[in-house]
């Protein structure tokens, strides 16, 4: 992967501007939701006021893992891929490029988003009713689940080839542990939520949301911890795919 690769990747985000609209949602979702839980008091007794700011984050991410996955999936929808590849023999570099770029816009999105949720939360929300929470060192935990998911709809991206079952398939995995129900599915539900990115957000931000008997007692780090190691099996599994494939 050279500096070159990086900056083409860059070029074509922004020659595309339906690619810069997932990540304009996401950095504003977190910031909005805040204001509308300030202003309708939208809280659980037990939440925190960290946790009510950052309740649009799961929507957020959920935005930011498909926009990943459209990166490629619009190449390979396209045909443009195809050049590029002849180009690029070493197709682990194209990828690494992507990932790069990716993953770098996704960190942006989320430093910016969390940190304005959390600072027009603090203000929004009652402080005399809910607990502060504590914002560090958790909201770097938070921070990272964004190029985390960006990654992995990357990944899912060149696996599938498809922009709708590549964002069909990140949506559900982000999605469904948040629909599913602890009444239906019982202690079950707790092993669903395990890997779920959301619930690395409810944990770390100390939402009501996360509490032990919802989604278990494991913690928000080692809950992230698994997500990254998820997110790189994806990105390997990207790799041999993209190097077996004929394009």
């Amino acid at each position: 992967m050279t500096t070159a690769q990086v900056h083409a990747e860059l070029i074509k985000l922004r020659s595309l501007r339906s690619l810069w609209l997932p990540p304009a949602a996401a950095l504003l979702l977190p910031p909005l939701t805040a204001v509308i839980v300030g202003l309708t008091g939208s809280m659980e007794a037990g939440d925190t006021v960290l946790g009510g700011s950052l309740t649009g984050a799961p929507m957020a991410l959920t935005v930011i893992a498909a926009w990943g996955a459209l990166v490629v999936t619009t190449e390979f929808g396209s045909g443009t891929i195809r050049p590029v590849l002849a180009a690029t023999p070493q197709r682990g570099a194209l990828l690494r490029a992507k990932a790069v770029v990716v993953a770098g816009v996704a960190a942006l999105v989320s430093a910016v988003s969390i940190t304005t949720a959390w600072l027009i939360g603090g203000v929004a929300i009652d402080s005399a009713k809910y607990a502060a929470g504590e914002p560090f060192p958790g909201l770097i935990g938070i921070y990272c689940c964004f190029p985390a998911v960006a990654l992995l709809g990357l990944a899912v991206g060149v696996v599938l080839r498809s922009s709708v079952g590549a964002v069909a398939a990140v949506t559900a995995h982000l999605v469904l542990p948040q629909l599913t129900a602890a009444q239906v599915l019982g202690d079950l539900h707790k092993w669903v939520t395990v890997i779920a990115p959301s619930t690395v957000v409810a944990k770390l931000a100390q939402s009501a949301d996360a509490a032990p008997e919802l989604v278990g007692t494991l913690g928000g780090w080692p809950r992230l911890g698994l997500v990254l190691a998820g997110v790189l099996g994806a990105l390997v599994a990207a790799q041999r795919v993209l190097d077996r494939a004929d394009l």
